[in-house]
């Protein structure tokens, strides 16, 4: 992917990994620590991570591209080289995603029965791994997104302001 509309891809999309990987993590994290969440959500959650985590390479694959046709600059390098390291974050949060849709499922389903495979062990690690994986996916973001600005705008704009015609 390169264009839309004849503007860079990856400035398109990224924003939808900005917005979707907090939000997933969020989700995750609650689904995680409240089973009853996680059942009001359903497939849902991780219907919402799988899309989460098919955004990533597509920004990373447009970024590349884009990377390929501007000036080399070490800026840009940096930020390239975080971005690749995403990927992981957003496995891993649909991983944690699945594994919290099932067990939520799973507990319902055990309620009935009286068996509880899902204990509090397993949900208190359940919650930590969440905690985890979600700072650590949107801490990435916020790095590889604090970089991309930096590596576009450190000479695109004066740190003085121009003149208006609503000055005259």
């Amino acid at each position: 992917m390169s264009l839309i509309n004849g503007v860079p891809a990856h400035i398109l999309l990224v924003h939808a990994v900005v917005v979707l990987v907090p939000l997933t993590a969020l989700a995750v994290v609650i689904s995680a620590i409240w089973p009853v969440v996680a059942r009001r959500f359903g497939v849902v959650l991780p219907v919402l991570a799988l899309g989460t985590l098919a955004t990533v390479p597509l920004t990373t694959e447009a970024g590349e591209w884009l990377e390929n046709h501007v000036d080399s600059d070490p800026l840009v390098r940096e930020h390239a080289e975080l971005g690749d390291g995403l990927l992981p974050w957003a496995l891993g949060l649909f991983v944690l995603a699945a594994l919290v849709w099932w067990a939520a499922r799973r507990s319902a389903a055990d309620a009935s029965g009286g068996s509880r495979w899902s204990g509090t062990p397993v949900r208190v690690a359940a919650a930590v791994l969440s905690l985890v994986v979600a700072a650590g996916a949107v801490v990435d973001v916020y790095r590889i997104g604090d970089s991309g600005a930096k590596a576009a705008w450190h000479d695109g704009y004066s740190k003085t302001a121009t003149s208006t015609s609503d000055d005259d």
